[in-house]
Formats: C-alpha cells, structure tokens, sequence
C-alpha cells in the first residue's frame, strides 16, 4: 500500500497544473498548487501514506461533517432534517438563487454553505465561544487528535472576505429558516471551517465513518450507527458539490470535499482515505486529489456505489 500511494502521487501530481488555488479567500491562495498527498488508514489499524500527506491544512466544507454529526447525535434526525433537505444540488456550494426561489426556503443539503449555516444554528449553545467550543472537541474525537485548533490566519481572512455567506445567512434569517445572532454565527462558521489538519486526521475520520460510528483504535463508539450511514449517505449523493454525481459515477466512494484542498473518504468496513492537494476545479474539489482517489478506487476495487 506504501508504495502504491507513493506511486499514484507522482502519476497524478500533473493533474494539479489543470486547477488553481482558491484564491477569493486571500489566506489559502498562497498555497502551492503542485503539492498534493494521501493517508489511508486500513482495519488492520495501520496508516500509510505518500507525497505532501503531512502538510497542514484547513478542513473548510469538510468541517461541515463535524457540526453535522453534532447535531444529528443532540438533536436527533428528525429535528435536523425538518430544517435542511437531503437533496443533491446542481448548483454552486455558495449559491442563493435556489434557496431564494424553492419555497419553503430551506437548504436542499446540510453540506453546502446555507445548509452548514442552518446545522451551527440549530446546535444547543448560548454564544458562539460555547459552540465552537463544542465544534473543537466533537472534532477531536472524530479525528483522532485532541490537539485540532483553528487557524487564526486563515478565520481572519475568511471573516474580512466572506460578503457571500454574510448574504446566505441575513437572507435565512430574513425568512425564519435561521434564528439568532448572524454575526456570531458566521464567527463560528469561520472558525470551524479553519480547523487546522493533515490527511492522517481525515483518514482517520474516514475510518470512524467506514466502521459506522467506531474508534477504529479504542473500539469506542464515537457516533450512533445510524448517524455514521446518514453521514456517509449524503457525502455520496452531495459530498463534492455540485461534481458529486460525477465523482460517484468514475470513483463510487462516500466523500467530502473542502476548497483548502481536502478530501475525506469511507470505503464501508475497510478504510478511511484523506487527500490533500489544493488546486482545484471549477465546482471547488481538489482536481489532483479526485484523480488520486480515482486510481486508488480502481486499482484497488473499493468502489461500493
């Protein structure tokens, strides 16, 4: 397995040329476009991993797991999912355009930007400084390190550039689907999509999600079985945007993108993928990532879609 990841890093490391960094948020568009690494952790307990897979980098969408499982676990499904769809979406993850025609206003998934923002809103906190208190330590656990902090570089660059998910949130609010203070909120918001990690971390994720809610180290359940498959139900049907039939279609692995290059994968009772390489396509996924996933899939027959 080493050498394979080794291998596919250096076949697919030219796909990065085809994308570029997301640079309308000013932090990440000093990343290097060429870097690109991988981390599988296996049921045998054991990570391999090749190219840049010890870089740091921040989870963005992919955080959207994390508040998502958080939410599910206090609130329960039905709670969540009268307030946010389960709906694949064809347009972009920060789009307004559906949300303002589809009445009721509600967001079509819990894993683009509206629906995140409606997920943090639900979540049983006071203020933001409990919430993110909460995001951070939910997040520990599911990534297997309890050192998982935000980046403050990165929060302070989203925060002063993020006029689109100012509008997303103020319009929710203005049509009762969002209650509470938006500015507090969106700080939340920022922070948690500032979560600094490598892809050991998501492999790690991966894995939790692959064995159905199970610390594939301590054998503790971390989440309800249940939770585990409706997490890994809609990364297959909305995890990359408006890509994702696409991404089902050539790689057939439940996975979650984020634009500061991440990408997180269950393969069901086998094992957790993360992939970082920060060049990316127009729909906001890792073009040398997918790629890597995309050999890995085939060559090593995990496609379960």
């Amino acid at each position: 397995m080493q050498e394979l990841l080794c291998r596919l890093v250096a076949e697919c490391r030219d796909e990065c040329s085809s994308g570029g960094v997301a640079s309308y948020i000013p932090e990440l568009a000093k990343a290097d476009p060429r870097m690109l690494g991988v981390s599988v952790l296996t049921t045998e307990r054991t990570f391999f991993q090749g190219g840049d897979a010890s870089f740091p980098f921040t989870m963005q969408s992919i955080s959207k797991l994390i508040s998502l499982a958080l939410a599910i676990e206090e609130l329960g499904e039905d709670h969540v999912f009268e307030r946010v769809g389960m709906d694949p979406t064809a347009d972009p993850f920060n789009s307004i355009m559906r949300l303002e025609m589809v009445r009721p206003h509600r967001p079509q998934n819990p894993l683009i930007n509206a629906g995140a923002l409606v997920i943090l809103s639900l979540l049983p906190y006071r203020d933001g400084k409990t919430r993110i208190a909460a995001v951070l330590s939910w997040a520990g656990r599911l990534l297997g390190n309890n050192a998982i902090a935000v980046h403050e570089p990165t929060y302070v660059s989203e925060k002063n550039t993020s006029d689109r998910n100012r509008s997303l949130a103020f319009f929710l609010r203005s049509v009762g689907s969002l209650k509470g203070d938006v500015e507090d909120l969106l700080d939340t918001y920022f922070r948690q999509c500032s979560m600094l990690v490598t892809t050991k971390e998501l492999a790690f994720l991966g894995m939790v999600l692959a064995l159905d809610g199970i610390d594939p180290f301590s054998g503790e359940r971390l989440l309800r079985r249940s939770t585990a498959r409706v997490l890994r139900a809609l990364m297959a049907t909305c995890g990359l945007y408006d890509g994702s039939g696409e991404f089902a279609v050539r790689v057939g692995i439940p996975a979650k993108s984020g634009v500061g290059g991440g990408i997180v994968a269950a393969v069901p009772g086998r094992m957790g993928i993360g992939v970082f390489g920060p060049a990316l396509d127009g729909k906001g996924n890792s073009v040398g990532g997918m790629a890597v996933l995309e050999h890995l899939s085939a060559r090593g027959n995990l496609r379960v879609l």
